[in-house]
């Protein structure tokens, strides 16, 4: 075998057959195709030059969503970051896969959960195979990791006043949140100012109602948010009224045990609430413009606050890194003083900034997920210090459509021939719109009666005019005023008639067949 391979390097071959041309891709070229321009950086905050430079690259962006300017108002990542979920404005959730994708990002599914409602919140489980869906409706909905729908929970009665006696949500929901360690546990917060605890096993009636109730006057109050503490033994929830209010879940839920009034604007919807690893420090995300650290143990006044952090959608979100050493949220963009922003502040208080224009963000690892207001989400991601995710697609390069491919498609398509006789004419390319209009004008199709001729007589059918619809109507139909008795009298036989149909023998008389004895029967046969 070694003498062949020399025979043939000596003389020139490489070997039989067409040989394919191994692709080659630039990695390099394609990280510099998605670079973003260098950020601006305070002197308070991290320098450019201490990390590997920061790059984008952009995982989904729908032509129609980026013209119709739909925010993606919610975005969750599976726990092992192959897998991300969006929804927005314009009703659809998306699924995108890290591992399936090519460097033209496209998701491999996406559906329509609630037809015309905004999607407000996506939440994936524990163990990243399922996902919940909230959306406008008062309905919460499960899927499998796939996108297939496992269950949607029950509705509740409207007309029911105490919210404790209805089996689900009469109100639009707004949150959700998984237990931390039950799996089958998660908690949804809704505008009929409830946070009811469900089961994923049972969909026809929660398992716990916890009523919220609003010092003024005992009123309702819609709740905007609500989280579950690390360790599942806290539930918080913010509410219209500016009020953040957290339960310990051993309780009996009939009141908060632990309450704030005022914690951010009346009637400004706080985006979200997020406990930390420590248990005893959560984080709240106002729509009043403001940022805010609070502690369960001195629960009267904020730890930091961050101003003039502006928000324009409710779903905006404030997170902690994964190291808890910072405060990750998006600032809307200001007309003619600052474009949108995606702010890294850290929890004594100080802020640095990055130009991005976030509605929600979420941090994975060494890469940051963010979901823009332009319809668009984007990932941050290093070349040097981050693993897979956006990588994965950033290298590899679409398929190239070729001549089988284009064979493949047009073999199965139909053959329409307009113009052939009638019998034979195909009605597969008309939209079923056009179909159904034709069909109803079709009087044998619709089995319209036959309307009434007007005019002459036509068709073999004898004609009508007004002149003859008089003349019937003016003698007056007697046959109800005759007795049935008398009618019937009328063929009664009279004295001496006949009554035989035929008077065949009349004249000659009955001839009978003789009648035969059995002696007689014998001696003939």
């Amino acid at each position: 075998m070694a003498d062949d391979a020399d025979m043939m390097a000596m003389m020139g071959l490489a070997g039989f057959g067409k040989q394919a041309k191994k692709r080659t891709v630039d990695v390099a070229a394609r990280y510099e195709s998605t670079k973003r321009a260098e950020p601006v950086v305070g002197d308070d905050g991290p320098k450019a030059e201490d990390k590997p430079a920061a790059k984008r690259a952009r995982v989904g962006e729908n032509v129609s969503e980026a013209q119709d300017d739909e925010v993606v108002s919610a975005l969750a990542v599976d726990p092992s970051g192959a897998r991300v979920v969006t929804g927005s404005h314009d009703y659809d959730v998306k699924l995108w896969d890290f591992g399936g994708m090519d460097a033209r990002f496209k998701p491999f599914r996406s559906w329509e959960p609630a037809e015309s409602y905004h999607v407000h919140d996506l939440k994936y489980s524990n163990a990243g195979d399922k996902f919940l869906v909230i959306s406008g409706t008062s309905q919460a909905k499960l899927y499998e990791r796939d996108g297939e729908e496992v269950a949607t929970f029950i509705k509740g009665d409207p007309y029911i006043r105490d919210m404790k006696n209805t089996a689900g949500h009469v109100g639009e929901l707004t949150a959700c949140a998984w237990h931390p360690k039950e799996s089958n546990l998660f908690i949804t917060s809704s505008y009929d100012s409830t946070i009811r605890i469900w089961d994923v096993e049972n969909k026809r009636k929660q398992k716990t109602v916890i009523v919220v109730k609003s010092k003024e006057r005992g009123t309702r109050t819609k709740v905007m948010s609500c989280s579950y503490s690390r360790d599942g033994k806290m539930i918080a929830g913010a509410c219209l009224d500016g009020a953040l209010h957290i339960w310990n879940t051993n309780s009996n839920f009939v009141r908060p045990s632990l309450s704030i009034e005022g914690a951010h604007v009346k009637d400004t919807e706080t985006g979200s609430v997020t406990f930390a690893l420590d248990g005893h420090t959560v984080l709240t995300r106002g729509g009043d413009d403001t940022v805010k650290l609070w502690d369960t143990r001195s629960f009267k006044k904020p730890v930091t606050t961050a101003t003039d952090v502006p928000t324009l959608y409710p779903g905006t979100s404030a997170i902690f890194s994964p190291d808890e050493k910072y405060i990750v949220t998006g600032a809307a963009a200001i007309p003619g003083r600052q474009p949108g922003r995606l702010l890294f502040m850290p929890r004594d208080g100080a802020s640095g900034e990055n130009g991005l224009k976030p509605a929600r963000s979420v941090i994975l690892g060494e890469k940051v997920l963010a979901s823009l207001s332009d319809g668009s989400v984007r990932v941050l991601y290093s070349p040097n210090a981050s693993t897979n995710g956006a990588k994965l697609c950033v290298t590899r390069a679409p398929k190239k459509v070729t001549i089988e491919d284009i064979s493949a498609a047009l073999r199965d398509a139909p053959i329409l021939t307009p113009h052939a006789l009638p019998m034979f004419k195909e009605d597969e390319g008309r939209s079923g719109q056009r179909r159904r209009d034709k069909d109803r004008s079709d009087a044998v199709k619709t089995r319209k009666p036959m309307p009434p001729v007007n005019g002459p007589g036509r068709g073999g059918r004898v004609g009508a005019s007004a002149t003859q619809h008089i003349v019937q109507h003016m003698f007056r139909d007697t046959s109800r005023d005759e007795d049935p008795r008398e009618a019937l009298l009328k063929y009664a036989a009279k004295d001496g008639e006949d009554l035989r149909w035929t008077k065949a023998w009349k004249d000659s008389g009955n001839v009978f067949a003789e009648v035969q004895e059995e002696g007689d029967k014998e001696e003939g046969a």
